[in-house]
C-alpha cells in the first residue's frame, strides 16, 4: 500500500512538475502555478535574486483584486484576519504586496506558503457586505423545511 501511495505521490509531482510554467519577465522570473483562485486563474507569483537568496511576491494581485471586487481589507475585521493570515504563512505585506524572502534551502517551502497565503487572503472576499451576507443569509421560506436534530 505504502508503494501505491508514492507512486500516486510521484504522479502528482509530475503533473504538478508539468502544470508549472517559468517566464522571464525583466528582472524576475514569473512562476504560473496550477492552483486557481476563485476566478479560475492560475496563481502567479515573481521571483528574483535579493540579497543572497530570493524574493517572492504576488506583485499586489490578490490585495488589488480584493479591493477591485468591492472588499475593503481596511475594515478593523479584515485587517486583523489579514494580519493573522499573513503571520501564520510567514508572509508580509509591502504596500499591495505579498511577499516573502527564501534562501536556497527554504525556497520551495517559501514559495509554497507564499500560495497558500494568497489563497487564504483571496478568502477574505467572502466576508466583502454583499457576499458574505448572501453566502450566510438562510431563505427563511428553506427555513421552514430544514430537518434540525
Amino acid at each position: 500500500m505504502i508503494e501505491e501511495a508514492q507512486n500516486l505521490m510521484d504522479r502528482y509531482w509530475a503533473w504538478l512538475r508539468d502544470q508549472t510554467t517559468l517566464r522571464k519577465v525583466g528582472d524576475w522570473v514569473e512562476i504560473t502555478t496550477p492552483y486557481l483562485d476563485r476566478h479560475n486563474d492560475y496563481l502567479q507569483i515573481y521571483a528574483r535574486r535579493d540579497q543572497g537568496g530570493w524574493l517572492l511576491t504576488d506583485d499586489g494581485y490578490v490585495i488589488d483584486d480584493l479591493e477591485q471586487s468591492g472588499c475593503n481589507i481596511n475594515s478593523p475585521k479584515r485587517r486583523t484576519i489579514l494580519n493573522s493570515t499573513l503571520v501564520g504563512f510567514g508572509v508580509q505585506l509591502d504596500s499591495a504586496r505579498l511577499v516573502v524572502r527564501a534562501s536556497q534551502t527554504d525556497f520551495s517551502l517559501r514559495k509554497h506558503n507564499l500560495v497558500q497565503a494568497m489563497l487564504s487572503v483571496g478568502d477574505l472576499f467572502y466576508l466583502s457586505a454583499p457576499s458574505g451576507t448572501a453566502a450566510c443569509q438562510v431563505n427563511r421560506g428553506d427555513q421552514a423545511s430544514e430537518t434540525r436534530p
